[in-house]
């Protein structure tokens, strides 16, 4: 959490009850002055990247991202290994990614997939 030097102590209390239960606590002035320098610089180019990919592409690399071959992505999205080949392709260059690792680090990075 993150609170500010001026913090009561009972909103220090309920800021530590809060964490201890795994969510996360901002200032309430520190979460305006975020989301104003947020909408200043707009989204990271990467998000952008990521909205161009094909619904397609999405699966594929959610699929890759979850540790899945070609040919085990081919069977699961009913497609030919070919064409997967052809989607991991235009993922990797849309994203401006050099091989399958760094998609699956995008990936979490990104909050695409999450642990299992």
């Amino acid at each position: 959490g993150f609170l500010l030097k001026d913090a009561s102590a009972d909103d220090v209390v309920a800021a530590i009850r809060t964490v201890y239960t795994g969510d996360a606590v901002i200032a309430p002035s520190t979460t305006r002055r975020m989301i104003e320098q947020l909408a200043r610089v707009g989204p990271p180019a990467e998000v952008e990247a990521v909205a161009n990919l094909t619904p397609r592409e999405r699966e594929v690399l959610v699929e890759i991202a979850q540790g899945y071959a070609n040919g085990e992505i081919a069977r699961r999205l009913y497609l030919s290994e070919a064409t997967v080949k052809t989607h991991v392709g235009r993922v990797l260059a849309k994203l401006g990614l050099r091989d399958r690792v760094h998609v699956v680090i995008f990936a979490y990075d990104h909050g695409l997939v999450a642990p299992r």
